[in-house]
């Protein structure tokens, strides 16, 4: 039954990338896994307020929120990964149908 119905193109993993940067959590809400997005969100800001805590008070704001920006940091990297493979299986599985989505040739094994 899959072979007869079009498989939809995921999100562009740029797209994804971009608006993880803009906001946090928002790649993950583009993605379908809002949940995801959410707990980045809670453990940065809890390791924001750890580190403003603790960090000195002559520290820079990146700093003071050491925590919180390697959380972010990490969030980006994370959506941007997942939007990734999810494009290079949507690519794969295209190509095995037959398809090219990049309007080649595509090889018939």
């Amino acid at each position: 039954m899959t072979d007869s119905a079009t498989i939809s193109a995921p999100t562009n993993p740029y797209l994804v990338l971009g608006a993880a940067i803009l906001l946090p959590a928002s790649g993950h809400v583009i993605l379908g896994v809002p949940v995801r997005g959410l707990q980045f969100l809670f453990f940065m800001v809890i390791l924001a307020w750890v580190t403003a805590k603790i960090a000195p008070a002559d520290a820079s704001f990146i700093g003071r929120h050491a925590g919180g920006v390697l959380i972010y940091a990490l969030s980006i990297l994370d959506a941007y990964k997942l939007a990734r493979v999810r494009h290079a299986l949507w690519v794969h599985k295209t190509r095995d149908r037959g398809d090219d989505p990049q309007g080649g040739i595509a090889p018939h094994m």
